[in-house]
């Protein structure tokens, strides 16, 4: 009974948000921003690529707003 207890309260973290939702967020946020990034350095347009990013101001604002996008997609 314990240890069905820890293992639940493992499986989220302190916030109580699920743990692979933050792996899966961390990963989205990353492979995201190397766009942008990769974008920058080939003077493209990297907003029109990212979706919600259409009206970010900042690279960070617009990565964030494409990955929340996503992942209100998937769930």
């Amino acid at each position: 009974m314990a240890s069905e207890t820890v293992a639940r309260h493992a499986a989220v973290g302190g916030d109580g948000t699920p743990e692979g939702f933050r792996v899966i967020y961390a990963a989205t946020y990353v492979v995201f921003l190397l766009l942008a990034l990769a974008c920058l350095l080939c003077l493209q347009d990297w907003r029109s690529l990212l979706p919600g990013a259409e009206g970010a101001r900042s690279m960070l604002e617009g990565v964030r707003t494409a990955v929340y996008t996503v992942i209100s997609q998937l769930t």
